[in-house]
């Protein structure tokens, strides 16, 4: 994509980041312009400040900043949805075919060192006792390795803190998001601060 892209562009890629709907997002924009505030799925829309031409929006995520810009005030008074039609130019449509092959299910023996943005589903074999650690922070934390299998192979899951508990032996889960990296010449599964790990099939204990 090119350096600069207008705001309708920029609009368009977070609507498709955030998969929010176009109309959605753009009504909700309208509407704190508006009223000051406003939701769109699981995003929260503030308007900070107006001026003669245009408006500062302020973009959150629960506690986290997804962006803060200037949006006209022209553009808040079209009646057709231009985020909608920034959606419909080539470069989206292959922007969205491009991020469809990026969340493909990968299979284990698929799996390469070096390997970003990996998503499989496979089934938890074993997990091993946790162990204290002193992260680089100085902040202490429990670490853990998880062995998942689908029909293809095995790897290890390096799971930390809260994550060690959610999952047991027998558990479906579906990792998002993650890497392959080497650790003492063994291949392993990191998921990272943007990773996720979500179970698709829990086993019930009798």
């Amino acid at each position: 994509m090119r350096n600069k892209v207008s705001p309708y562009e920029y609009l368009a890629f977070l609507s498709l980041k955030y998969e929010v709907d176009a109309d959605t997002f753009f009504q909700a924009l309208v509407s704190a312009g508006k009223n000051r505030t406003s939701t769109c799925g699981g995003l929260s829309i503030e308007c900070r400040c107006k001026q003669k031409e245009s408006a500062v929006f302020l973009i959150t995520k629960g506690s986290k900043v997804v962006a803060q810009f200037p949006i006209s005030t022209e553009f808040l008074l079209m009646r057709d949805n231009p985020i909608k039609d920034a959606r419909e130019t080539g470069v989206f449509r292959r922007h969205l075919i491009k991020k469809d092959r990026g969340s493909q299910l990968l299979q284990i023996r698929e799996l390469r060192i070096g390997m970003k943005r990996v998503s499989l589903k496979a089934e938890v074999v074993e997990i091993a006792e946790p162990t204290f650690v002193v992260t680089r922070f100085g902040n202490c934390a429990s670490v853990a390795n998880a062995l998942i299998s689908d029909e293809t192979g095995k790897i290890k899951l390096c799971l930390w803190n809260e994550q060690i508990n959610s999952i047991s032996v027998g558990d479906t889960v579906q990792v998002e998001n993650a890497r392959i990296s080497a650790f003492r010449g063994e291949k392993q599964l990191r998921l990272g601060k943007n990773g996720d790990l979500h179970i698709c099939r829990k086993v019930i204990d009798n």
